[in-house]
Parts: C-alpha cells; sequence; structure tokens
C-alpha cells in the first residue's frame, strides 16, 4: 500500500493486538466499503496528522521494527527515501478515497509492484495493524472507535486491491528480471544513457515507468521511464541524471559499467496511449522527463499512429534535456510531430519559465489527450495549464504521484 520495501514473513502479532481494530485481506467487493461519513473521517484524521508528517514515518518503522524485529533486515540501510514515499501514498490514498476507480488503479499499480518486495497475502495485516497504531498515536483526541474503524475499512479495501492485482499478475509474469548493462555513456558531469538488456522478454510500453535496483545499493529502488518503445533486440535506455545525495542514481551514473547487473521491477504506470482514442496528443516535458515523452512518440511509430502529436520541451539550454535532439530528428521525418523548446534562465526557480503560458498560447487543447512528465511543480503548472486550456482532468496523463485537483 505504502511503498514498504519488503515484507513480514512468518509474524505472530503482538500480544496487545486484539485491543485495536485489525485490517484484514480477506476478500469481498469494494464498490461499498467506504461511505461518505467514512471519507470526512478520513480527511479530518488526515488534517491531525499532517503536521507530524515528518514524523510519522519515524513512528510507523520504529513501530513495525519493534513488533516484527525479523523483518529490519529486509529494508534498505538508509530509509529517508522511504519515509517519503510512505507520506505520499499516504496523502494520495486518502485524497483519492472518494474516487473508486482511480484509487484501485492506483493501489493496483502497487500491489503488482509491491511483488519485487517479496510481499505475501499476510503480510498486509502486520503494516495496517502499525499504520493504525501510528496514526492512533499522533492524531491525538481526533482519533476515537469511528475513526479508527474507517481507518481499518479503508486499509482493509485497498490491500485487498493491491494483494489481488499482485496474485493475478503473478500468474502471468516475473517479479523481476536481471539486466545486463550493454552501453554506457555520460552525458556531462551528472547525465548517463545506459542501455539494458534483460535476461527474458521484458513487456512494457512506451510512456511507462520500471523499478530499478542496483548491486552496490540493494533493496533501494528507485523509478526511471525507458526513454524508447520496445525494440527488436530488446534492450531498453534510459536517460539517468546523479541528483544530490541520491546514491542509485549516482551510482549508475559514475559507477556503473557495460557487463554489471541490475534488476528491473515489472512496468508501471498507464501514461502510454490509448489505443481506442482518435484525439490529437500534446505533450509536455522537463529535464529527463522527456524520456517517456520520447517513448510515447516512438510507441506511435511502431503502432503507425496517425494522430498529430505536438510537444513541448522547457530546458535549461538549447543543449538541454538529453534526448531533444532525437525527437526533433523524428519530427523532421514525420509531419504529425511538432517539437518547441522553451529556454530559460539555469537559475529560474520552480517549473520552467514561460511553459505554461507557451501551452496556453499554442492552444486550445480541449480536443486532445494530454501527457506531462518532469518535476512536481513543472508537472502541476503545466497541467493547470492544460486544465484552463479545456483538457479534462481525465485526460491529463502525468506521474501518480502528483495528485492534481483544479475543479474546485
Amino acid at each position: 500500500m505504502f511503498r514498504v520495501e519488503h515484507s513480514v514473513r512468518n509474524s505472530a502479532a503482538p500480544e496487545n493486538s486484539q485491543d485495536r481494530p485489525q485490517p484484514t485481506t480477506q476478500r469481498h467487493g469494494t464498490d461499498a466499503l467506504l461511505s461518505a461519513h467514512d471519507v470526512a473521517l478520513l480527511r479530518a484524521s488526515r488534517a491531525a496528522v499532517e503536521p507530524h508528517a515528518a514524523d510519522l514515518p519515524v513512528h510507523f518503522y520504529a513501530t513495525l521494527f519493534q513488533r516484527y524485529p525479523q523483518v529490519r533486515d529486509l529494508f534498505p540501510p538508509h530509509m529517508e527515501i522511504q519515509h517519503d514515499k510512505l507520506v505520499r501514498a499516504l496523502l494520495l490514498i486518502v485524497d483519492l478515497v472518494d474516487d473508486p476507480e482511480n484509487l484501485v488503479r492506483f493501489c493496483s499499480e502497487l500491489g503488482r509492484d509491491h511483488r519485487k518486495f517479496g510481499a505475501q497475502s499476510e503480510h498486509y495485516t502486520a503494516v495496517g495493524e502499525c499504520l493504525l497504531a501510528t496514526l492512533e498515536h499522533f492524531a491525538g483526541p481526533a482519533w476515537n472507535a469511528d475513526v479508527a474503524a474507517a481507518w481499518t475499512r479503508a486499509y482493509t479495501a485497498t490491500a485487498q486491491v493491491m494483494d489481488g492485482a499482485a496474485l493475478a499478475d503473478a500468474a502471468e509474469r516475473p517479479a523481476v528480471w536481471d539486466a545486463r548493462i550493454v552501453h554506457h555513456r555520460r552525458y556531462g558531469p551528472d547525465l548517463a544513457e545506459i542501455t539494458v538488456r534483460t535476461d527474458q522478454p521484458y513487456p512494457f510500453t512506451g510512456g511507462q515507468f520500471v523499478s530499478m535496483e542496483t548491486p552496490w545499493w540493494p533493496k533501494s529502488w528507485r523509478y526511471y521511464s525507458p526513454a524508447n518503445a520496445p525494440r527488436p533486440d530488446g534492450t531498453i535506455t534510459f536517460h539517468i541524471r546523479a541528483v544530490p545525495r541520491g546514491p542509485v542514481s549516482s551510482a549508475l551514473v559514475h559507477r556503473a559499467a557495460v557487463g554489471d547487473v541490475v534488476r528491473l521491477g515489472r512496468p508501471l504506470g498507464d501514461m502510454i496511449l490509448d489505443p481506442a482514442s482518435t484525439r490529437d496528443v500534446v505533450c509536455v516535458a522537463g529535464g529527463t522527463g522527456l524520456a517517456p515523452i520520447l517513448a510515447l512518440v516512438e510507441q506511435a511509430l511502431l503502432d503507425g499512429v496517425q494522430r498529430r502529436m505536438d510537444v513541448f520541451v522547457g530546458a535549461r539550454s538549447t543543449h538541454e534535456p538529453h534526448g531533444l535532439e532525437d525527437i526533433r530528428r523524428i519530427s523532421q521525418h514525420h509531419r504529425w510531430l511538432t517539437v518547441r523548446a522553451t529556454v530559460f534562465a539555469p537559475d529560474t526557480p520552480g517549473a520552467a519559465s514561460g511553459l505554461p503560458e507557451a501551452l496556453t498560447a499554442a492552444g486550445p487543447w480541449r480536443e486532445h489527450d494530454a501527457y506531462v512528465s518532469g518535476p512536481g511543480p513543472m508537472i502541476v503548472d503545466a497541467a493547470r495549464a492544460l486544465y484552463h486550456a479545456g483538457v479534462p482532468l481525465e485526460r491529463i496523463h502525468h506521474d501518480p504521484f502528483v495528485h492534481l485537483d483544479f475543479a474546485h
């Protein structure tokens, strides 16, 4: 549910656990689990714990490891990134509790993704127990029996969706793929283009993203988007930027070499071209967010899509981001593709300056499908511009961890 990095194995509940509502994963329908009253209770209690967002994951994992000490070795040594994932997933799930379709989609992705950690059906109960104990700790007077029951129902519903999606996925594909690096090239001090070939066929669609584990930081999975659609030779290319205090990305850029083997989790995300749509497409990219947009364009070529595609790229210079020349080269041979780059000053904070304005000026986009990829602030600004230019929220595809709501 919360991208907990690994699972609880063969653990008995603490002796006092019967005093608390116990989340379960018994299967039943999800259509009538949460009432409007439940939703109101969840959001009110979230407001009570949100000021403690920095402390909540620390307390949660301390509780989990205290009650189930055998699981500590299953987690990465450094938990900072995991803390952030827990809070982001928890907040997003509460945002989506009255949007069943998107909640099911999001939790299904999480469940399928958790297969690479070895998660089993029985593990969700232990995690839910520790989560409720943590929420109770921080909610203070806002916590009562009704709130506990609402959270139990909400967690049970999400755990059921995750578990069901994982079981169905296990019948179709492996949990992880070994991938050998066959090409590694540095571009500047902090960017590398890395191409891998998996040990068995890796089914993905241009626009999806992939979790990757390296031999230098085992159990620390990071998410990267392929910069290509599926190729006949089975290779996959990633544009990876070494981020400050990012050990995995730094290792991939500065330490990885041809012949090294990384591991890939299953492809994730629904930022893919809708095969049933005949609408034209508008894409917005910033930084290494150009990689999935380039993959979308290649997928359109592969599928013989005849829709028009307009691509807007925010960049700090005419030489950035990596891949811009590749997508421009495609546009020179295919009139249905138009590429526009907006260059902004290197010290411009937040989203790319001028990109929302460029989108607005080139619109309207109300008859288009939209795809947005890049830093979080850029996604929000670009999506807001597209929404106000007439694109419904349900047709704006983006990183699932960025929640958009411009209708209120």
